[in-house]
């Protein structure tokens, strides 16, 4: 009979001590990545996560962490977006201008927190200033590296010196010119507003200059050093588009718009381009931009971003096609 009782005491126990053993005390930390940082600006940036596994116990906490050093930690900047597994968007705010960033995703559990991978941003310049042409149009100024650049494509029509840049339609004529010349996208003068006009570029190599005083349209030199500035040819055209898409009604590049952030603040646009006989292509998926600078033949130098990935191309085109233009500053 005690043999019998002192068994039931034991098994007793074991239950009871079965019972107050913790559910989760096997759990690992969440499994979770971090989102590409997108809508950066000068203060502001939008990141997030998605966790995969919570560890077997639950996520009490979830986020984006920052800092101006590798690898953040929730001791750091950091927001708190809610709890569980799954996909969140975190808005990061209080951030510094012109400044490196490191951000990781984070999600805690009662086993400790978990950090996804690193990625990396840079917050916009701010804007130095303003700068009017011959005809009154306004351009934002930003810095980038040493260098500063228009924000905006060039919308001028008269030289410097007030002469007219003549506006040619016609095919036949675009393509015999040996002049300066000027079109709006398609002929149409709506597509200027967005995209600025398109030149030939015997209007950007008269000597009359169609940059503002001060300003100069920027050799093949400065273009590659403003590549080099952003990280080399296969990462920088992703650094100088501006973001969004067509498709998703947030922006005037169409899909894909590969590695766009636009955190050098350039805010390219795709103006698309008039080849050498006339005719006009690829409004929303490229952007061509003249250099000064002669190949000592028929072509000259351009630069190109384009909306299937995130770099900045460098070629040569003839100098009767039909490009954008930014101007960069005298001296930087």
């Amino acid at each position: 009979m005690v043999k019998q009782l002192l068994f039931l005491l034991g098994l007793s126990l074991m239950i009871a001590c079965k019972k107050d053993k913790p559910a989760d005390n096997n759990a690992t930390i969440p499994v979770l990545a971090t989102e590409a940082v997108s809508e950066i600006t000068q203060t502001t940036a939008t990141a997030g996560g998605g966790i995969t596994s919570d560890g077997g116990a639950l996520v009490s906490a979830r986020g984006v962490c920052w800092s101006m050093l590798q690898n953040p930690t929730v001791s750091d900047g950091h927001t708190s977006d809610g709890s569980g597994i799954g996909n969140f968007v975190s808005h990061l705010a209080g951030l510094t201008p012109n400044t490196p960033y490191y951000a990781r995703a984070y999600a805690t559990n009662s086993a400790g927190t978990a950090y996804g991978n690193q990625q990396s941003f840079i917050t916009l310049q701010l804007v130095l200033d303003t700068v009017s042409d011959i005809d009154g149009n306004i351009y934002h100024v930003i810095e980038i590296g040493t260098q500063h650049w228009f924000m905006e494509n060039l919308k001028v029509t008269h030289y410097r010196n007030g002469d007219a840049i003549p506006m040619v339609t016609a095919d036949i004529q675009w393509k015999t010119l040996t002049t300066g010349a000027f079109c709006h996208y398609d002929n149409n003068p709506s597509n200027t507003t967005l995209y600025g006009e398109l030149y030939n570029l015997y209007a950007i190599t008269d000597a009359r200059n169609i940059c503002p005083q001060g300003w100069h349209i920027p050799a093949d030199t400065e273009w590659t050093t403003l590549c080099e500035f952003l990280g080399g040819k296969s990462i920088a055209g992703g650094k100088m588009k501006s973001t969004g898409t067509i498709e998703q009604d947030n922006g005037l590049w169409y899909s894909p718009n590969t590695g766009a952030t636009n955190s050098s603040g350039f805010t390219a646009l795709p103006g698309g381009y008039r080849i050498n006989y006339g005719n006009f292509y690829s409004l929303g998926n490229v952007a061509y931009f003249w250099s000064s600078t002669d190949t000592l033949s028929l072509n000259s130098w351009n630069y190109i971003l384009d909306a299937n990935n995130e770099n900045l191309n460098r070629n040569f085109n003839l100098k009767t096609n039909g490009f954008s233009v930014r101007c960069c500053k005298d001296g930087k």
